[in-house]
């Protein structure tokens, strides 16, 4: 697959990634500022951290269909990992929203884990994982800082 995308950070890439933290970056701030409102906004980063966090374990299926170099444990492995990230996502909306947040900061972050285990297995573009980090390290911030939205 690293023959397929170029080593420098494409930046349609650059520009998908990070635009795609907006809506925490609204939300986050937006829920602990707007008290009167402030399940509204925290409700509406959780659903879109569910959905975010449902996207990137989508990515491993599609390392798994296309990557030459994983080995047929890894490959299924890596099928397996894909959809336990839809799994918590669902079941963060039928907590709290500090356990949402637990459940959704948990599923980022053991995403990143795999994706650390998942390139040392394989050949991803070097501007892959530290993107993944960026990513990951914002989401989980606004998911904490939302689930103390309602309690100020």
């Amino acid at each position: 697959m690293d023959q397929l995308l170029p080593n420098p950070m494409p930046r349609s890439v650059a520009w998908l990634g990070y635009g795609g933290l907006l809506p925490f970056l609204v939300l986050a701030p937006a829920s602990l500022v707007d008290p009167h409102h402030a399940k509204l906004w925290s409700d509406a980063m959780f659903s879109y951290g569910a959905v975010i966090l449902t996207f990137v374990g989508a990515l491993h299926w599609g390392f798994a269909m296309t990557l030459r170099d994983l080995s047929a444990s890894r490959r299924t492995r890596c099928f397996v990992w894909s959809v336990v990230p839809a799994l918590l996502a669902w079941s963060a909306f039928l907590f709290s929203p500090m356990l949402a947040s637990v459940l959704l900061v948990a599923g980022f972050l053991t995403h990143y884990w795999q994706d650390r285990s998942l390139i040392a297995a394989s050949h991803l573009p070097g501007w892959y994982l530290p993107l993944r980090f960026r990513l990951t390290s914002v989401a989980c911030i606004c998911l904490t800082a939302g689930a103390f939205a309602e309690t100020w």
